[in-house]
């Protein structure tokens, strides 16, 4: 499932919904009406023929077609692929508002088994357009524009050409798909089954996470201890998770020959090892002159010698506690959409109106929040656990960001909508951006710019710092899992080592907080997907670095950097504003950003 923009925030907010207004719920039946409904079987019958049929007319004859029939046959890939992706929204959307719910996950499974089984026949197209020589490729491009047009969903297949598998070796890959998926939702379910005992009541993970931005540092320490404790008595399920994961990607990688467990991920992102380890080296280098130095900071105003976990995203003590109702944090956003460019704000509108946002926080809900694009004949939902804080404006900022995004690639069609990860964070991030310029440009006095300033900090931090952490620590642990399996103590030693470093020396942990890695739900699904967090914080402070600098004409280039979808290169999207991600230089120009504001803060004192 293209669960792409999973995000899991450390805190979003407060717990409690009273006075927030009325929270939406998703309205579905865009998609279909039910899981009965008439339109659902038909488009399963559907897919069925047109899978078998599909095969029956093109395997074993992809190399004879001229470049009216390799259009045809691609046509036809394309109506599967989003038929199939219809259905898999549905089911998956449904699931997602309550994981617990048996029947929606006995509906997901059932409908992932089908569509793994009647798509097994479509395995062949890939296999055999790598096999195609370069230049009978080319021939066909020139051929015909409409085919050219597809030319990076070819390149992006046919990178996975030299790790390519027999026929049958990869039909039986595709039909164990299903094995895999089981473990993501035995991750889902444990994750939302979970209560935290917090001074008596049992709390979900959503609303024990928010206590950790609470005002009162009793209750925080309260929910980091009841975190660490319900963490530690289930590690062992979460360790067999990553176990089984980590291994049957070892053996996949191993047989395809892929020389990093980070390959797959790279080639799928679109983006060269290099340019990865360019970003991660700029920010872990600049640890010190970041969270260190900015943590040392937050110390000072806490008045503490030592920082605890459960003070890392703790309110500045000249914070108020305001909860900010729905209706205003959607006036926030919109105006902020709207002051950049109206057409922003138009194309945002319809999450509010439409049900296509599902924000309030229930039980079995998916923590966390993200932006499904379902398919481009539809249109994107959002879910968000929204509890009131100034974060959770920010996460709603950040995940129509990438609502607004979907629906501009939409045109380019099923195939070339899909934005790699490290695209795909761009327009969330800059949403986020918009939103915090405006509501710094309203701050009434010193201190509300100081607290402001220091959320976006503390949020930049979580972007780049923490994810790319995140990310060392998933290269830890794939690369001690080929050695044999890992205990659950082995896995906290491999957290706590990118933790110290990370957080800086003003940090102590308590015991319990080396099980923390255990909740991350993109060490799961999307391995090394975190990098791209940071990818795209450092690529939207160059972009807005650009916007400051030459504003005008910026929202056209802007707009046409979304609508391309993925069907450039980022050093082709990039080239407009005059940027480049593969120049080292890059990524210090987006760290000097942070820097900036640490610098304000500082001058503050």
């Amino acid at each position: 499932m293209a669960y792409s923009t999973l995000r899991t925030h450390d805190a979003n907010a407060s717990r409690g919904t009273d006075g927030l207004g009325d929270l939406p719920e998703w309205d579905l039946t865009d998609l279909y009406t039910s899981q009965e409904a008439p339109e659902l079987a038909r488009d399963l019958d559907w897919l069925e023929e047109a899978c078998s049929s599909f095969a029956a007319d093109y395997e074993g004859k992809l190399d004879a077609l001229d470049a009216a029939a390799m259009l045809d046959c691609v046509l036809r890939h394309e109506r599967i692929d989003m038929v199939s992706g219809r259905v898999m929204s549905f089911a998956g959307l449904r699931y997602y508002q309550n994981t617990m719910d048996s029947d929606r996950a006995k509906f997901m499974s059932d409908m992932q088994d089908r569509l793994t089984r009647y798509s097994t026949p479509l395995v062949f197209f890939s296999l055999e357009l790598n096999r195609l020589p370069d230049d009978r490729l080319e021939t066909l491009y020139a051929a015909n524009d409409d085919l050219a047009r597809y030319k990076p969903v070819f390149d992006r297949v046919r990178a996975m050409k030299p790790y390519q598998l027999s026929d049958e070796m990869e039909k039986f890959l595709h039909d164990m798909g299903v094995v895999g998926d089981a473990w993501e939702r035995l991750f889902d379910e444990t994750i939302a089954g979970l209560t935290f005992d917090v001074d008596g009541e049992d709390l979900s993970i959503e609303e024990t996470l928010n206590l950790l931005t609470e005002q009162d540092r009793s209750q925080r320490e309260a929910a980091a201890r009841a975190l660490g404790e319900t963490f530690s008595k289930n590690i062992k399920t979460f360790a067999r998770v990553h176990n089984t994961q980590a291994k049957e990607k070892e053996v996949m990688d191993r047989w395809r020959g892929m020389p990093t467990p980070q390959t797959g991920r790279h080639l799928s992102n679109h983006v060269e090892p290099e340019v990865v380890e360019a970003l991660r080296n700029a920010v872990v280098a600049a640890y010190p002159r970041l969270s260190h130095r900015y943590y040392a900071l937050k110390a000072k105003w806490l008045g503490l010698d030592t920082m605890e976990v459960w003070d890392r995203n703790a309110p500045l003590p000249m914070e108020t506690q305001r909860k900010i109702n729905w209706p205003e944090a959607e006036k926030i956003v919109m105006d902020a959409y709207g002051s950049f460019d109206q057409r922003m704000a138009e194309l945002a509108e319809p999450f509010f109106s439409k049900g296509w946002i599902d924000a309030g926080v229930k039980p079995g809900k998916a923590p966390g929040a993200f932006a499904h694009p379902t398919v481009t004949d539809a249109h994107p939902y959002v879910l968000l656990n929204y509890l009131g804080k100034p974060r959770d404006v920010m996460t709603l900022a950040h995940e129509l960001g990438h609502g607004v995004h979907q629906r501009l690639a939409a045109g380019q069609g099923e195939m070339l909508s899909s934005t790699p990860l490290t695209l795909a964070e761009t327009a969330s991030v800059f949403g986020e951006m918009l939103t915090f310029r405006k509501m710094l440009e309203g701050a009434k006095d010193k201190n509300e710019r100081k607290v402001m300033l220091a959320g976006k900090v503390e949020d930049m931090i979580n972007t780049v710092v923490r994810q790319i952490a995140f990310y060392d620590f998933e290269c830890k642990l794939h690369d001690a899992r080929r050695s044999g399996e890992l205990t659950p103590d082995d896995i906290n030693a491999l957290w706590m080592s990118v933790q110290a470093e990370s957080l800086g020396p003003v940090f102590d942990f308590m015991p319990g907080y080396e099980t923390f890695w255990a909740y991350i739900p993109h060490f799961v699904h999307t391995p090394f997907y975190v990098y791209a967090y940071a990818f795209g914080d450092g690529l939207v402070n160059a972009l807005y670095a650009a916007y400051q600098e030459q504003p005008e004409g910026f929202q056209d280039k802007y707009f046409e950097m979304l609508k391309a979808g993925g069907s450039k290169h980022h050093k082709e999207l990039l080239a407009p504003f005059g940027l480049d991600a593969s120049d080292p230089a890059f990524w210090d120009k987006g760290l000097s950003m942070i820097e900036g504001f640490i610098d304000e803060l500082e001058a503050m004192e």
